[in-house]
């Protein structure tokens, strides 16, 4: 069994309005029911703007890994104060598709 990590950079509520920079799988995990697997997910961005971001299974000890250099598929400074300003105008509709989240899982 897998989980596909997916890597996003943006500042929308849903992924769909996100710049999607890469995804990765972490394999060899435990079979267990939707939600029960607890993977920490950790995001390292260094001064080169290079991410690094890896997952760990908590209960396996499996962990994975995926290095996204700044030059690939990342968004300019343009694009991302676009997206910014897309953020603020979309903010109320944002929290609302949050609140929709959350009230889903709990």
């Amino acid at each position: 069994p897998a989980v596909t990590i997916q890597v996003f950079e943006g500042e929308r509520a849903m992924t769909k309005d996100n710049n999607l920079l890469g995804t990765f799988d972490l394999t060899g995990i435990p079979p267990a029911p939707r939600g029960v697997p607890k993977i920490d997910v950790t995001f390292d961005l260094d001064a080169n703007g290079i991410l690094n971001v890896s997952a760990k299974d908590n209960s396996s000890g499996k962990s994975k890994n995926i290095t996204i250099q700044n030059n690939k598929g990342r968004l300019s400074k343009e694009e991302i104060d676009r997206m910014v300003n897309e953020a603020e105008k979309y903010k109320e509709e944002d929290d609302k598709q949050w609140e929709k989240i959350a009230a889903r899982n709990n």
